[in-house]
């Protein structure tokens, strides 16, 4: 295997003690998937996502946003944790194991990193697998097939729309304060598979560093934050997070488990 993993990148997750790991689209991107801008295919094709994902869209046609945020949980449901949503869960046991902390700040809906075993889990913009109700605020979470109707409704007669933030949406108050009081504390800080475009989120990069984190981005590509981070790795998450794990933690990179899952 070709080691990516810089030695340096090691030694800090090694001497590390509170880790905070930001990670976006590209980790479920590596599951398959679907980012957002992708997702509209078939017959949804002929749509604008960012038209789709407003409550002015709800509003004006539930029907209609309901059935694609259904259609998206669905697939979300069909895929299975890769190995950098497993070596991230190692990475959280092996620090809890030492006395360490770790703290991980989602922006997927998914809720694959849960699936895999992580358990400090922050999902900053909601999980598409949980539908609210508009008149009670009951949340359920929905893992079976497709809603007899929609929108759907809960059982006080209210609609029920994907517990996700929208556009135009203030993020829930409790997901960012939890995201900064990791922020603060941390020595360590990671962005995974985020294109660091995405407020809040961005800036959170420039939180850790101004409370004196060392910084490392994982991604397949370059972004706005690679030339200010301590160590920027360019591939993918899945191939690097459990070098990373295997090398600090001496963990083994996959278990038989982890592989009978992926495989399936």
């Amino acid at each position: 295997m070709l080691e990516q993993v810089p030695d340096d990148v090691v030694g800090a997750l090694k001497k590390a003690k509170h880790v905070v790991a930001l990670t976006g689209a590209g980790v479920s991107a590596e599951s398959g998937v679907p980012t957002f801008r992708d997702a509209m295919k078939g017959l949804w094709a002929k749509y604008n996502p960012m038209k789709l994902a407003t409550p002015e869209a709800f509003e004006r046609d539930p029907e209609m946003v309901s059935r694609w945020y259904d259609q998206r949980r669905q697939d979300c449901a069909l895929v299975k944790p890769n190995p950098g949503h497993y070596a991230l869960a190692r990475m959280e046991n092996s620090l809890l194991e030492r006395g360490g902390a770790f703290s991980l700040l989602t922006q997927n809906v998914d809720r694959l990193h849960q699936q895999a075993g992580s358990r400090n889990v922050v999902e900053l913009h909601g999980s598409i697998l949980e539908w609210r109700c508009m008149k009670c605020g009951m949340k359920r979470e929905e893992r079976g097939g497709a809603f007899k109707e929609y929108p759907p409704r809960c059982e006080c007669g209210g609609m029920r729309r994907p517990d996700v933030v929208w556009f135009g949406e203030q993020l829930l108050e409790e997901a960012i304060a939890a995201a900064e009081r990791a922020l603060v504390r941390c020595d360590l800080f990671f962005s995974i598979g985020t294109s660091a475009v995405v407020q809040p989120s961005a800036s959170f990069i420039h939180v850790a560093r101004g409370h004196g984190a060392k910084t490392v981005e994982i991604n397949s590509e370059s972004t706005p934050i690679s030339g200010i981070v301590d160590w920027s790795i360019v591939g993918k998450s899945g191939e690097i997070l459990p070098e990373l794990v295997e090398k600090a933690f001496k963990a083994n990179p996959k278990s038989q488990q982890e592989s009978e899952q992926y495989s399936r």
